[in-house]
Formats: structure tokens, C-alpha cells, sequence
């Protein structure tokens, strides 16, 4: 169960969600995805009097297969998202109950795996099934939802002390779910594909993959491109993704006089995301507040070297998994251009945090990992 997923209209949200349901498949799990679906047009479609995404939740198939898997779409209700995120597990669980009910008549499930402990977890507690109850917690519904006033904290800290088990995808996150009130926890790494490293671009690159969102920092990579604009003329960042931040940052490139050296790529599917990635000198993504962030593994998994910041869940547990993620001060330009100039400046070691890069993901983070770690985690949870 899921409300980050792949739809008609946003192929890439919460694709990893359904990676791992693949992952789990692969390693001897039969499973159903459910799919809370709120078919009403974002308030950015509303101020955009954008036609096509004001019609895309209502064009949203129902039921559908991906890949195999057999995914079911649950409409529900509820009021914006900014004033009520919190209380939404309350309005999706009557028709969730409806489609589990239904559900169960053609597919005896042995437990529900919820994505998010609100408000995925919290529609299935308030669903009243009777099963056991998997969570998987992705630092959102832990670090910002229980934040959203007191229905916030309620739905994540009921849905964590009701699951059997609380899947969390770093040590921060899971230290945060037992302080939260979760019985049992375990950590479950998401993963990626490997792919043979490839040739490095014939002008320095560097590429974040990621939202245009402000806890992403992508003005820290040109304030730092700036830095370097002397040492590393020929530099060039490419950014690949869309959001809110986006002409803010395309305003501070030209303010930097950098314009010409940085190129925005938009939201691609996810497949050219990642080949953007792997085609670059370095991945560089100095976000905050990051729980995990597959990104980062995804460049690495084709070779390539990654630059993190520290202190952050994610990025501690891949640079302590082994080589190939660099990790710097968070906020700090001057620190990120300063590691940027050192892994520039010496090309052999740069080809050689891509070898450690690939050997850490190929050791820790595939999908075939991530897939036996959480059927490992149903047998648990029902017993």
C-alpha cells in the first residue's frame, strides 16, 4: 500500500515503491499494490489554470498492471493538502476498507505492507483489517507529518505502535520511529541497478538528480560552481528535476554569471534520470534533511563518484557502507567547492571513488538485496 506511485501522468513518483514491490516479488512474495489516489488537481494546476494537470487525476485508470504487478487505484477525499495532510489517513480508510474487503474475496493476503506511517499506515490502522501491519518509514512521515500539528502526530505515532514491524530506510530513521513509539524495527535499504561504468564526459560535469525544493540545495552547487570559476573554467553542472525552486535558481545562475554553464534539464523519466546521472564526472546533492535518497546510489551504481553532506541519515549510512559518496559540511558553498576542486583536480582519484562507488552499491544497495531484506521482513512481522 502506497500514495507515492507511479501514475499515468508522474511515472517516476514514488517509483522506488514499486521497485521494491518488484524486489519482493523477485524473491518469492506474492503481493497486490493498493494505491491511495486523491483525484483532485493540485493547487499549483489550479494557479496555473493548467489544463492537463487539472484533468490528470480524473484520467488516472483505476486498475492497472506494472510491470506484472497488479495495482488497484482507491479514490478518496479530502480537503488541500497544506491545511489537512495530517488527518488524510481518516478520509481515504472507509474506501480502503471497501477495496481490501473486495481484495481479500479473490486474494487471501497474509499482512499489508503500508508505505509512509501517515497516511498510508494511519488509513490501515483506522481500516480496522485485522492483519498484521508492516510499515515502511521514508523519514517524511516521521521527520515533517508529525510536525503538522497534533492529527499529524497521532496518525504516524498509532499507525508505528500498531505495525508488527516498522521498516526504516536509514539508522537515523529508524532511531526516530523508536523515539516515535514503534515496537519493532528494523533497517531495510532501498537499492538500484548496476550498470558497467562508462566512459568519463569529455567536459567536466557535474549533475544533481533531484525536486527543485530548497532542501535540496542546488544553490550551494552554484554558489560553489562560482567558487571554482577561475581554477575549473569548463565546469558545467547539469540539474535534472522540476519544482518550486526552479526560477529562483535560474535567476541565481545569472547573477553568477554561470548561466551558460548550467543547463536545467526539467523532470525526466526516470530511466534518462538516471543515465543523466551516470554520464557525469561527480553526482553532487548537499540536500538536507535526507533520510535516505536512492539518487545517490543510482549514480554510484554506474560508476560514479557522489558528494553528500554529513549528518544526514541517508548519505551516513551509504558512506559508512563503503567507498564512493564523499561527505561534506551541510550549508557551506566554500566546503563543497573545496571538495569539488579536490576530486576535479585529480582525475585517477576520481576514476577510483567510481570503482569504490560501484563495489559499494554491488555489496549493499541492489535490488536483489533490498527484495530478500524485506520478504525476510513479512516472515518476521508474522511471527
Amino acid at each position: 500500500m502506497a500514495e507515492y506511485y507511479p501514475r499515468a501522468a508522474d511515472p517516476v513518483l514514488g517509483v522506488w515503491a514499486h521497485r521494491q514491490a518488484l524486489a519482493a516479488r523477485d524473491a518469492g512474495a506474492e503481493l497486490r499494490v493498493l494505491v491511495l489516489h486523491r483525484p483532485v488537481p493540485p493547487l499549483a494546476a489550479l494557479r496555473a489554470r493548467d489544463a492537463a494537470a487539472l484533468t490528470a487525476p480524473l484520467r488516472q485508470r483505476l486498475r492497472d498492471r506494472l510491470d506484472g504487478l497488479e495495482v488497484t487505484y482507491v479514490p478518496f477525499l479530502a480537503p488541500p493538502r497544506p491545511s489537512s495532510y495530517g488527518s488524510w489517513g481518516a478520509w481515504a480508510a472507509p474506501p480502503l476498507a471497501l477495496a481490501l474487503r473486495a481484495l481479500r474475496r479473490r486474494f487471501a493476503f497474509d499482512l499489508i505492507h503500508a508505505h509512509y506511517a501517515a497516511p498510508a499506515g494511519d488509513a490501515v490502522v483506522r481500516a480496522r483489517t485485522g492483519s498484521p501491519l508492516v510499515v515502511s518509514a521514508h523519514g517524511g512521515d516521521v521527520l515533517s507529518v508529525t510536525d503538522l500539528g497534533r492529527a499529524g502526530r497521532e496518525a504516524v505515532t498509532g499507525a508505528l505502535r500498531a505495525a508488527q514491524l516498522v521498516l526504516a530506510n536509514s539508522a537515523a530513521t529508524e532511531l526516530r520511529c523508536l523515539e516515535l513509539g514503534a515496537r519493532a524495527t528494523r533497517v531495510v535499504h532501498l537499492g538500484t541497478d548496476l550498470a558497467p561504468p562508462g566512459p568519463p564526459p569529455r567536459q567536466p560535469t557535474l549533475v544533481s538528480v533531484g525536486n527543485l525544493i530548497a532542501r535540496k540545495r542546488h544553490a550551494d552547487v552554484l554558489r560553489a560552481l562560482w567558487l571554482l570559476r577561475e581554477s575549473h573554467p569548463q565546469v558545467r553542472y547539469e540539474i535534472v528535476g522540476d519544482g518550486p525552486e526552479r526560477a529562483a535558481l535560474g535567476r541565481l545562475a545569472h547573477e553568477l554569471g554561470l548561466a551558460s554553464r548550467v543547463a536545467f534539464r526539467g523532470a525526466l523519466p526516470h530511466a534518462e534520470a538516471v543515465r543523466a546521472a551516470r554520464r557525469a564526472t561527480l553526482f553532487v546533492l548537499p540536500s538536507v534533511q535526507e533520510a535516505f535518497g536512492v539518487a545517490y546510489l543510482e549514480a554510484m551504481g554506474g560508476g560514479v563518484p557522489a558528494v553528500g553532506c554529513r549528518g544526514e541519515g541517508g548519505p551516513q549510512d551509504i558512506a559508512a557502507a563503503g567507498g564512493g559518496l564523499r561527505l561534506v559540511a551541510p550549508g557551506d558553498p566554500e566546503s563543497l567547492a573545496a571538495e569539488l576542486a579536490a576530486l576535479l583536480g585529480d582525475p585517477a582519484w576520481c576514476r577510483e571513488l567510481g570503482r569504490r562507488a560501484h563495489a559499494t552499491v554491488e555489496r549493499c544497495f541492489t535490488w536483489e538485496r533490498c527484495g530478500r531484506a524485506t520478504v525476510q521482513a513479512y516472515e518476521a512481522a508474522l511471527r
